[in-house]
Order: structure tokens, then C-alpha cells, then sequence
């Protein structure tokens, strides 16, 4: 049964991409991908998330093997202009910036609510403090 690694190596090289390419647009070593292509290490959500939308796949997928793998057609990300500007006091990257948006739209994908107001740009700073908290 294909695991998590076995997903990422072929999408990988479906879209023709080396580990070397692969490793440099998510930000990781070749050989922690290795390592994780051959199950020899497993992923921690951050990382998983790096190589997913570097992939242009979705974590579900890369999880589960159900979700539809995209072909690259994937919709541009918007960042709004409060969390561009808590990217820029926190002197995020484009990569960490993405991720935090990720991570905001995961937690409220998951609330039965839905947010009542935007967030604010200390919003977006307590946020990112909080994550920084939790996951170090």
C-alpha cells in the first residue's frame, strides 16, 4: 500500500521534477526528502505542507491518497494586504508567510462558525506567536 513518501515521489516525478528541485522549492534538504520518499523518516506537518504546495498537490492526498492531485492549474494565492503587512514586521518569508495563511484557513475550514471579522495585521502576529508556541 503506498505511503506518504511513495505519493510525493510520484507526483515528483510525474511532474518531472529531481529531488534537488523538489528540496529547493520547499525550502528542505535532498536528503531529508530522500529520507522521506523511502519511509525512512516521517513528516511533520510544516514540512508536509512545503512539499504539497510545491507539488501543487493537496496534504489530503498526500496523506490519504483520495484527494485529486492538481496538474500545476492551481488558483494563485492571495495574501491580504494585513497579513503582507504582519509578514513584513515579523520579517516572514514568502514561504512562511503562505503557510501561516494555510494554517489560518485549516483552523477556520474546521470551526462551525464562520469568522464574523477580518483579521487584523496584531491578528495575524498573534497567530503566527501562537503556532510559534505550540509547534516551536
Amino acid at each position: 500500500m503506498p505511503g506518504v513518501g511513495d505519493r510525493i515521489r510520484e507526483i515528483r516525478e510525474a511532474k518531472k521534477l529531481t529531488q534537488d528541485q523538489l528540496a529547493g522549492k520547499a525550502g528542505i534538504s535532498k536528503g531529508f526528502l530522500s529520507e522521506i520518499e523511502n519511509d525512512k523518516r516521517n513528516v511533520s506537518s510544516e514540512y508536509l505542507l512545503r512539499i504539497a504546495n510545491s507539488l501543487c498537490a493537496s496534504v489530503d492526498y498526500l496523506l490519504r491518497g483520495t484527494a485529486d492531485v492538481s496538474n500545476g492549474n492551481k488558483e494563485p494565492t492571495v495574501i491580504p494586504s494585513e497579513l503582507s503587512e504582519a509578514a513584513r514586521t515579523l520579517k516572514l518569508s514568502y514561504a512562511q508567510t503562505v503557510e501561516l495563511l494555510e494554517a489560518h484557513r485549516s483552523v477556520v475550514a474546521r470551526r462551525s462558525m464562520k469568522q464574523s471579522k477580518p483579521f487584523t495585521s496584531e491578528d495575524w502576529i498573534a497567530l503566527h506567536k501562537a503556532i510559534k508556541q505550540v509547534f516551536g
